[in-house]
């Protein structure tokens, strides 16, 4: 009896724990139809262009799990402090053209007098639990008090470190419209958003969004989800055009066809924004490893290269600065034009010979 009484607390407990706002909701009604006609949408779930299995090598979870607890790098977070630059957002003159990271795949962008925001995670942890996957110390220079309005928030997918539910909902007033993947709404939805600001998209579709800014929505090889149930909701990538610029924005993905195509489509561009970080031959299809950058950012014309999703979690066990080590070192033979500012420094879209320190070198 003690015992029945043991697991019914404990599956109450994470019944309530996971029917909390901040886990979102599955798409119902309308939604889950225009899901479900989705060419990329099957067995009850989105399906990735290529057969893509979690885990590779022979891993199993159990492999893995045992290798992030019992053998952890011993460098997966860095000693010191991150060094930022705070830049005042609500002050940037409005013809500049610039970029601000704010570490891992969170950046904004204002351009061509547009103010733009992608996958921002400023409450200081990538998980639903606030004491797990905390931000790296000094990471967290930047609360959303400090945004502008912001002409348009850019989703890529549902997962933790990428749409974050306390960044977002504070972030409600400021967005005027919102361009994410099938199902993600949802969440925008039960969080208060206007249904008429959210842009939902399949893959290979065209969004107009103002005279000269258009976007095409592009494949990523990848996943979803914010509770046990996963892809539920679609992951993906976009081809922003602008009056001057043609810039790829990448979300989460393993190396695959559809960089070469989106280059095809829609390159070559200005600047290419691909994930650089969280990689293990372990997880190799739904992240990209070191060398598969520098050819995704081949395959799509890329004139510059901005690598993130690294720098403020650690989510693999990988050292802290590993990613931007590997990648700086073997782009000595491509010499792709590598952007690598500190969080909170500006990057001048507009000055192809900007230069930036090797700032990680400095932290242990």
């Amino acid at each position: 009896m003690i015992i029945l009484v043991i697991v019914f607390l404990l599956v109450l407990f994470v019944f309530i724990f996971m029917n909390q706002a901040k886990f979102g909701k599955k798409p119902v009604g309308d939604a889950l139809e225009r899901m479900q006609l989705s060419k990329n949408f099957g067995e009850g779930m989105f399906q990735n262009i290529s057969v893509t299995p979690q885990l590779t090598d022979g891993a199993t979870y159990y492999s893995v799990m045992k290798k992030f607890f019992f053998q952890r790098s011993k460098r997966l977070k860095p000693k010191g402090l991150i060094p930022s630059h705070k830049t005042d957002l609500k002050t940037i003159a409005i013809d500049k053209n610039v970029l601000v990271w704010f570490g891992h795949s969170s950046y904004f962008i204002q351009i061509n007098g547009k103010k733009i925001l992608v996958d921002p995670v400023l409450s200081g942890a990538a998980s639903p639990i606030k004491s797990t996957t905390k931000s790296f110390p000094g990471s967290d220079v930047y609360s959303t008090d400090d945004f502008p309005e912001i002409d348009y928030l850019f989703l890529s997918h549902d997962h933790w470190d990428h749409l974050d539910y306390e960044t977002v909902n504070a972030l409600k007033p400021k967005v005027g419209k919102v361009i994410c993947g099938l199902g993600v709404g949802e969440h925008l939805k039960l969080w208060g958003y206007n249904p008429d600001i959210v842009i939902e998209n399949d893959w290979d579709q065209h969004i107009l969004l103002d005279k000269g800014f258009e976007v095409n929505t592009v494949a990523s090889r990848h996943f979803s989800g914010r509770g046990f149930k996963r892809n539920q909701s679609l992951w993906l990538s976009f081809a922003l055009t602008t009056p001057t610029f043609k810039i790829f924005i990448g979300g989460d993905s393993g190396y695959d066809t559809h960089f070469a195509k989106a280059g095809n489509d829609f390159g070559p561009f200005d600047l290419a924004i691909l994930e650089c970080g969280q990689y293990d031959r372990s997880w190799k299809h739904i992240h990209m490893l070191p060398p598969e950058i520098l050819q995704a950012a081949k395959d799509l014309g890329a004139k510059r290269l901005l690598p993130v999703h690294w720098g403020k979690f650690a989510l693999a066990n990988h050292d802290w600065d590993t990613p931007i080590m590997e990648l700086t070192a073997l782009n000595e033979i491509d010499k792709i034009p590598l952007l690598t500012p500190m969080i909170g420094e500006i990057i001048n879209l507009d000055d192809n010979e900007q230069v930036f320190s090797r700032w990680w070198e400095a932290v242990e």
